[in-house]
């Protein structure tokens, strides 16, 4: 098994084309990519390799669009566009290396996908949370009231240390994508559960904020089961989870009154296109809201 150090080395039996994509995907590590997409599009590319078996330099279009029929049959437009979004990048890499000499891969060939709107919690869904973690350890409640009030990503999350955290101000400095830092706040009650779980444990400034139950940094899997456990004690007709939490942060922002820019900033975002979404849920649920009191 490789060690997660190695997680962008490739296992292609094919020794020139093996030697090629570890070059690509060093490089997306040294980009600061995340190891998840990394790692998918590590996949993506030895699968289609361990399949299509022409030599990179001699690849045509219509080698890829023949496995690409094979593999597009039954399978999602979003699962195709993210094959695709990795074989893009890949031979651009080579186009630009001259390991080959022609654009291979068409736009046309990308699968119009629609635009779905980000799930979140009504207030009523909200609430129901709230107090099914009532009863719930302060490990758990604090990591939960968190998530909803800091609209943090689960890996943001895992990877915090106590010394990121500073509960007077309610603040933290978070790693987001591409190892940026940002600040972040949460809630006074997620100060005050926060603090009570800290005094339950014996820890230095350097240990990691959320422990899992080996006494352990608390990883995004374990954050993922948590929360999905707390949704179903709360009765809720979706699945919860981290990124939901984040959804319903930002909604309730934006039904605050919160700019774009402010709620951009909260989540990382490099991109307001990104984060306007948000205000496209509200303008609906309006709508809706209209129709259903007035017909």
């Amino acid at each position: 098994m490789k060690e997660s150090s190695d997680y962008w080395k490739s296992n292609l039996e094919d020794e020139s084309t093996k030697a090629i994509m570890n070059e690509y995907l060093l490089g997306l590590k040294l980009e600061n990519k995340a190891e998840r997409t990394i790692r998918n599009y590590r996949w993506f590319l030895e699968r289609f390799f361990s399949v299509c078996t022409v030599p990179l330099k001699l690849l045509t279009s219509d080698d890829v669009r023949k496995y690409l029929n094979e593999f597009t049959n039954n399978k999602k437009e979003r699962t195709v566009d993210a094959y695709l979004s990795a074989l893009s990048s890949f031979f651009q890499f080579c186009l630009a290396e001259d390991y080959i000499e022609n654009v291979i891969i068409k736009k046309r060939w990308r699968p119009k996908i629609p635009q779905s709107l980000p799930k979140y919690l009504n207030e009523t869904e909200f609430a129901r949370v709230k107090i099914a973690v009532e009863n719930l350890s302060p490990h758990d409640r604090a990591m939960v009231l968190f998530l909803f009030s800091s609209g943090c990503r689960s890996s943001e999350v895992s990877n915090l240390s106590i010394k990121d955290v500073n509960l007077e101000k309610r603040t933290a400095e978070v790693t987001g994508k591409g190892k940026k830092i940002r600040k972040v706040h949460f809630s006074e009650e997620c100060a005050i559960i926060l603090n009570q779980y800290l005094q339950t444990r014996k820890c230095i400034e350097a240990d990691p904020l959320f422990l899992n139950n080996s006494g352990q940094r608390l990883g995004p899997k374990s954050i993922y089961y948590i929360t999905r456990k707390i949704g179903k004690k709360a009765g809720l007709q979706q699945s919860l989870h981290p990124h939901c939490c984040r959804h319903t942060f930002a909604t309730n922002m934006i039904a605050r009154g919160a700019t774009i820019e402010f709620i951009a900033d909260e989540l990382g975002h490099s991109n307001l296109n990104t984060t306007r979404i948000y205000a496209r849920i509200l303008t609906e649920d309006m709508i809706l809201a209209y129709q259903n009191k007035m017909g």
